[in-house]
């Protein structure tokens, strides 16, 4: 995406997964979560907008999560950041891999 791109349609469908992720942290959510990374590659959305998408929804969570579940909070967040951004490390090694 371009510098300034819309991502407004990105950040819904992010939140959407990871706040369905969150209470049970479920594989189908973590799927969801792959599959956005996946479309994200597909849409030319760069690895910066992706980062700032879940900053963002991160942040909205944390303002409504209570001290004490932060932690967790964070923890989790990780663990679907990590599944979103696993198909860039993919496309990563094939790259690397043709090299």
């Amino acid at each position: 995406m371009t510098p300034g791109a819309d991502l407004t349609g990105l950040t819904q469908d992010y939140r959407i997964a990871f706040l369905r992720y969150l209470p049970r942290h479920d594989e189908g959510a973590l799927a969801a979560g792959y599959a956005i990374g996946r479309e994200s590659i597909v849409g030319s959305v760069s690895l910066l907008d992706l980062v700032l998408v879940h900053h963002r929804v991160l942040r909205e969570v944390l303002e409504q999560t209570s001290t004490g579940e932060r932690s967790e909070l964070v923890d989790a967040a990780g663990t679907f950041f990590c599944e979103v951004v696993a198909a860039y490390e993919m496309a990563q090694r094939a790259h690397l891999d043709r090299d």
